[in-house]
């Protein structure tokens, strides 16, 4: 009899937790689990619809339009009878979850995924000793890098056991296949050198500091930024501050990221810190230059393949754009050495190992 297997998360916005929900559950599914997906705020967001569309799979909602409402512990408890494992992405429904098989004594098998290399609860005392008693009622915790682990046993004094390592992956045959728009067909010149990052308008993600950058650049160089946020205003209040209207460009949530990547000249991350970033791996796998900053999180993904900046540094940062798009030699060799270091996460490689996983907690 198939595993039944139950995705948790906050909802299906732009982020890396979601964007992997709607990239493996169709592929749990071909591989024989029966999953299905659970979001607090069942707002029919890109990665919800294009979910919805692939036809694979059940998406409940618990109709929430706050995700901090603690109504959701009671609605997720008819779910836990439903499934053997319910598998777990971010807070607060990490607590939620516990929570709900706690008070309905469930023994639903509970898993994990930590993103995160920082959180605000990290270092509040309270949070503290109140991470320490929900992560017990998890039978794993999965870390997508080995910082991650050593954070969370720190944080959370379980045994190492409790814990599995098991590194994010992205669909490497995705951009295999994607085809470049011409730039034209995204409004610019082809004499144009296009930059780009995509990532939410979120406060770890800094695109001030790739903004910034710009006025360093010459004026045929123009940034897309793709994603969504709480910040995206304060971002384009700043383009405005510096007169780069005709240089930055607010793409929005995409779904054809692939063929967009694929277009640009130059991929850029400068986040303050990282899980295990989808995003710096997909910037790898898309056979351009990779540029990140200096952080947990990419530096163990890019560094000795791609280009990494001191974080918040604006000035190297557009020097270090500016070395890659003078010397083709150096351009060419960054984007060969990116593509050999992303085909080590493809996310074949991680789904058989939560195959493992499931198969050996249940």
């Amino acid at each position: 009899m198939a595993l039944k297997i139950l995705q948790v998360i906050n909802s299906l916005g732009t982020g890396g937790a979601e964007k992997l929900i709607l990239e493996t559950v169709p592929m749990y599914r071909k591989k024989g689990l029966e999953m299905d997906v659970l979001l607090l705020d069942g707002t029919q967001y890109p990665f919800y619809k294009k979910l919805e569309t692939a036809n694979c799979c059940t998406i409940y909602s618990l109709g929430l339009k706050s995700v901090y409402n603690p109504m959701a512990i009671f609605r997720i408890i008819p779910y836990l009878k439903k499934y053997d494992i319910v598998h777990v992405h971010l807070f607060p429904v990490q607590y939620f979850v516990v929570l709900a098989k706690w008070i309905s004594f469930s023994n639903t098998k509970l898993i994990f995924t930590e993103h995160s290399t920082s959180n605000r609860r990290l270092n509040n005392k309270l949070f503290k000793w109140i991470d320490q008693f929900i992560y017990k009622g998890y039978s794993k915790i999965i870390c997508i890098s080995t910082g991650i682990q050593n954070i969370i046993l720190d944080h959370t004094k379980l045994a190492v056991s409790r814990t599995e390592l098991i590194e994010n992956g992205v669909s490497i045959s995705d951009f295999n296949v994607a085809k470049p728009y011409k730039k034209e067909d995204l409004s610019f010149e082809e004499t144009d050198q296009l930059l780009l990052q995509v990532a939410g308008f979120r406060e770890p993600k800094d695109q001030k500091i790739l903004i910034r950058s710009m006025s360093n650049l010459p004026s045929n160089v123009k940034l897309i930024l793709v994603g969504d946020g709480v910040l995206k205003q304060e971002c384009e209040v700043l383009v405005q501050e510096l007169q780069l209207e005709n240089r930055v460009f607010f793409f929005g949530v995409r779904t054809d990221v692939p063929r967009i990547l694929k277009t640009a000249d130059i991929i850029i991350l400068s986040s303050k810190y990282e899980g295990l970033s989808l995003s710096s791996i997909e910037g790898m796998a898309s056979g351009k230059p990779f540029v990140a900053s200096n952080v947990p999180g990419l530096s163990d993904v890019v560094a000795g393949a791609g280009v990494l900046f001191t974080q918040g540094d604006h000035v190297e940062l557009a020097q270090k754009i500016m070395e890659l798009l003078k010397d083709k030699k150096l351009y060419e060799s960054v984007a060969q050495s990116c593509g050999i270091r992303a085909n080590e996460y493809d996310i074949n490689i991680m789904i058989n190992k939560h195959i493992q996983l499931y198969e050996s907690i249940n």
